[in-house]
């Protein structure tokens, strides 16, 4: 099957950076769109950025200007470079990625970002 580990979370003071990334292993042959998404407290799931296996992009209007997505199609692997970090950014973020050969996508276990103020 398919797993997707995310690392780079933690603790990090108002005006700091994390990078986040997320790994895919197992029977991966092909990945299309992968993204990150982010679940606060009491809140919906929302989306972060996404970026397609070509590196098109697309952003949250409160993330822009402030957090970079990118990914290595030869590791399978999606990063979130996050600067600028404000406490209202706190949330487990989550990566998604639409495998192809599995035809549907997958989500990682999430990893917790803190911004304290």
């Amino acid at each position: 099957q398919v797993q997707l580990v995310e690392s780079g979370g933690g603790l990090v003071q108002s005006g700091g950076s994390l990078r986040l990334s997320c790994a895919a292993s197992g029977s991966v042959f092909s990945i299309n769109d992968m993204g990150w998404y982010r679940q606060a407290p009491g809140k919906q799931r929302d989306l972060v950025a996404t970026i397609t296996r070509g590196a098109s992009t697309n952003y949250a209007d409160s993330v822009k200007g402030r957090f970079t997505i990118s990914r290595d199609n030869a590791k399978n692997t999606v990063y979130l470079q996050m600067n600028s970090l404000k406490p209202e950014d706190t949330a487990v973020y989550y990566c998604k990625a639409f495998i192809r050969n599995y035809g549907r996508d997958y989500w990682g276990q999430g990893t917790q970002v803190t911004v304290s103020s």
